[in-house]
């Protein structure tokens, strides 16, 4: 059905809890005033976008309207609407360069989908050309390795895996070795699913950077954290913790198409500055799609209907 026909379907539970209170705001007020303003602010810190965020889009929506002297709400939906694209807007968001190693390593806690949008993105990745690589690096959590295993065999790539329990660095020098013996272009490496609060866990993913940085010191590297978008704000909490132990480069959000809280992405890139590469709007092995900002604004927020 295209990007943003699964945008659509996969927010739909977004989109009715976050649309019915922001047409309600709009349909309440024919000119715009201060009450207006409260409303609106409420209404998205309502929707997950978080306090700080839902603070600044009224204040700069607020500053823009008075600078044009609008008077009517339905003026300003669409400067409401520039203005969340403004916030989504990545200047790429590609996470491989064709003609060099690429190296992602991809961090997150259990449960939120890092496995299987590993094994998705491989086999996107292999479908357009590219030589890939996995490093199962997750050694703590039963079954791991093995659910990599069968998402490795779906996509149709290569696994380096050690034994449940073995050191998580030497699974990545070996997955290193592979992959330039193999003269692979991409090296993915799945990581134990860490909580924020073990410190030592923590540790052990800034000895894998260290390792990536030396094995593959020319390389494109990327370093994906993975988050629910069921969990809300608790997403936003854990973003702000990872991002104070690992260089991100971009999220994925998964599982957008069973929850009512897809807004949460506006605030972690707002706050963050960090830019969702992926998201994740069904089951399939094409469900997990490139991130744009444009569609998702429109299939989030419906903005066409008011047109």
């Amino acid at each position: 059905m295209g990007l943003f026909g699964a945008l659509k379907k996969g927010l739909e539970k977004t989109r009715s809890s976050l649309i019915n209170n922001i047409e309600t705001v709009f349909g309440s007020y024919e000119e715009i005033d201060e009450d207006f303003y409260e409303e609106l602010e409420e209404s998205l810190i309502l929707a997950d976008m978080g306090m700080e965020t839902a603070v600044q889009i009224v204040d700069n929506i607020r500053k823009e309207a008075k600078e044009r002297r609008l008077q009517k709400t339905e003026e300003v939906y669409e400067l409401f609407k520039d203005e969340i694209c403004r916030i989504l807007e990545t200047a790429n968001p590609n996470i491989v360069v064709k003609g060099m190693t690429n190296v992602i390593l991809v961090i997150g806690v259990n449960g939120a989908g890092k496995t299987t949008s590993i094994g998705k993105m491989a086999y996107q990745l292999k479908e357009e050309g590219h030589h890939v690589i996995l490093a199962a690096a997750d050694t703590f959590r039963a079954a791991a390795i093995d659910q990599l295993k069968v998402w490795a065999d779906r996509a149709g790539v290569e696994i380096v895996c050690h034994a449940e329990g073995s050191d998580p660095g030497a699974v990545v020098y070996d997955a290193a070795d592979i992959t330039h013996a193999r003269w692979a272009d991409v090296l993915i490496c799945d990581t134990a699913g860490r909580l924020h609060n073990k410190k030592n866990l923590m540790e052990e993913l800034r000895k894998l950077g260290r390792i990536l940085e030396r094995e593959f010191p020319t390389a494109h590297r990327e370093v994906l954290l993975v988050l629910d978008a069921a969990t809300g704000q608790n997403a936003l909490s854990q973003a702000k913790l990872f991002a104070e132990v690992a260089p991100i480069t971009g999220i994925i959000l998964t599982k957008l198409d069973g929850t009512a809280k897809g807004g949460v992405v506006i605030g972690i890139m707002n706050e963050l500055g960090i830019p969702v590469k992926y998201v994740g709007v069904g089951e399939g092995m094409e469900d997990l799609r490139p991130f744009d900002a444009r569609e998702f604004a429109e299939a989030l927020f419906s903005v066409e209907e008011k047109n």
